[in-house]
């Protein structure tokens, strides 16, 4: 998938959770999505945790 399909999923996952579930349910997903996002990163290498935590 590429960054437009990703961001266009994304964006309806939270439109949808917005919509049914209102604001927060739109908030939960949107702090899931971020923790998924910031994981899946750092488990692929492209986000180096320990430089980010040894200033």
């Amino acid at each position: 998938m590429n960054t437009a399909t990703t961001g266009l999923v994304a964006g309806m996952a939270l439109g949808f959770a917005g919509y049914f579930g209102g604001f927060w349910a739109f908030l939960l997903v949107l702090v899931l999505g971020v923790a998924g996002l910031v994981l899946g990163l750092a488990l692929q290498g492209d986000l180096d945790l320990r430089a980010r935590r040894h200033r």
